[in-house]
């Protein structure tokens, strides 16, 4: 009984390796054809169900492993690229100037003149003024001789009219018999009138007279009656280089003022 009973386990025992090993097989092949199988049955399917199969449409979805990106740091290996040599600047070719024609010319234009009409200068006023000189007769004696000057209206009339007698006679007036006996390159240095009297100041020549006495007392007459023809004025007290003399030449008073009464 004992043999029997191990007889059968050992045949259970091989069955049961039989199909295990069978099922591994079969695991084998199915794991081996997967695709095949997936296609086909997939195929199945889509005839089973009608909708479009892989070849017709859309192919079935199969999960996959997304693909690996594979980052490589290449800044290490990186090489900065080769410096350029600046290029050498070539100075530019002169550029030969084209032969210019020479221009047409022309006359020149005229300048336009303009003339400017300036108004006429005022007249001058002027006031006439009397001065004396001296006349010598035929027979030798002399006299005052009154002539009329145009002389120029100033603050300073009386100064005027002593220069203007220092001038001496015109020309015509000499033809005449008139002459000046004050002595030549006589100035008046200053006039003022002080009350009625004249203060009259002449440089150095005045006291040198050629023509002796008369000489003197005509050229004092002279300066007298010239300056008495202002009414303000009665008298001249003769001043030579600001200094006051007693005497003019041989005895001829002058240190004090003259009056034509003195004559």
């Amino acid at each position: 009984m004992a043999r029997r009973k191990t007889s059968k386990s050992k045949g259970s025992r091989a069955v049961v390796v039989f199909w295990l090993a069978f099922a591994i097989i079969i695991i084998c092949v199915f794991m081996a054809n997967a695709h095949t199988i997936q296609k086909n049955f997939g195929l199945f399917w889509a005839k089973l169900t009608g909708s479009p199969t892989a070849e017709e449409g859309e192919m079935p979805v199969i999960d996959e492993e997304p693909p690996v990106t594979v980052v490589i740091d290449t800044s290490a290996t990186q090489q900065k690229p080769p410096e350029k040599k600046p290029e050498e600047i070539k100075p530019p070719e002169p550029v030969k100037p084209e032969p210019t024609k020479p221009k047409e010319t022309q006359p020149p234009e005229k300048p336009q003149v303009t003339t400017v009409t300036q108004p006429p200068p005022a007249p001058t006023q002027t006031r006439d003024r009397a001065v004396y000189y001296t006349n010598v007769g035929s027979d030798g004696q002399i006299l005052q001789s009154k002539v009329t000057r145009k002389i120029p209206v100033s603050n300073s009339p009386m100064q005027d009219s002593i220069n203007t007698l220092l001038k001496g006679p015109s020309s015509a007036e000499v033809g005449k018999g008139i002459v000046n006996l004050i002595p030549q390159n006589t100035k008046l240095l200053s006039a003022a009138v002080r009350g009625n009297t004249a203060y009259l100041n002449f440089s150095e020549d005045f006291l040198f007279n050629t023509f002796g006495v008369e000489g003197y007392v005509a050229q004092l007459r002279q300066i007298v009656w010239t300056v008495t023809e202002f009414q303000n004025v009665k008298d001249v007290q003769i001043l030579i280089e600001g200094r006051r003399l007693d005497y003019l030449g041989e005895g001829i008073w002058i240190g004090s003022p003259i009056s034509r009464q003195s004559f």
